[in-house]
């Protein structure tokens, strides 16, 4: 193989490219000696990507039920007198009169968020996004913090644990694309 690489050499510098090319699309070489203090936060990886198909899942299920605009509307309705003040008073004049903007934004939102957290990539900002979404929950059922049946504040938390570690370079797309762009990290 000597001989060949010096009788041709841009040959065998080719061939080193497409080997490089391939570990780096594979991540082979992500998962030797530099970043194995990362495989101990698979319970992260874990989060992420389940927090994802929650989203996913349930995003999904809004796009393709016919009556979600509907229910939204009456979910806001019903529980506007235990909203906070100004967060009741948005609702009232700006959501409720553009329910179908909205309905969309909050499925399709939720199905993004999902699907990002599910691939791992941008992982941060879907994780801000969540968390503006679920404190956008938390604010429309007006519940307190400690309340017993108030699941968004764990979702919440959730949300700014993924955002505040590199949840997506954990077996996550922005682990690869994170050295090309460097909002990703």
């Amino acid at each position: 193989m000597r001989i060949f690489n010096a009788l041709v050499p841009h040959l065998a510098s080719r061939d080193d490219a497409i080997i490089r090319c391939i570990r780096r699309i594979t991540m082979v070489d992500r998962l030797k000696s530099s970043h194995q203090p990362r495989i101990r936060l698979w319970p992260i990886a874990a989060l992420r990507v389940y927090a994802g198909i929650f989203f996913t899942y349930n995003g999904f299920g809004k796009i393709v039920n016919d009556k979600f605009i509907n229910g939204m509307v009456g979910f806001l309705d019903s529980s506007a007198e235990q909203s906070p003040g100004l967060y009741r008073s948005f609702v009232e004049s700006v959501v409720i009169p553009n329910k179908a903007l909205f309905a969309g934004l909050v499925s399709f939102g939720e199905f993004a968020i999902g699907l990002a957290l599910i691939l791992g990539l941008a992982t941060r900002y879907a994780a801000v996004a969540g968390a503006l979404l679920v404190t956008n929950f938390w604010l429309a059922k007006g519940q307190g913090v400690l309340d017993g049946t108030n699941h968004d504040v764990v979702w919440l938390v959730i949300f700014l644990v993924l955002a505040l570690v590199p949840a997506g370079r954990i077996a996550g797309l922005d682990d690869g694309l994170s050295d090309r762009f460097r909002f990703l990290r």
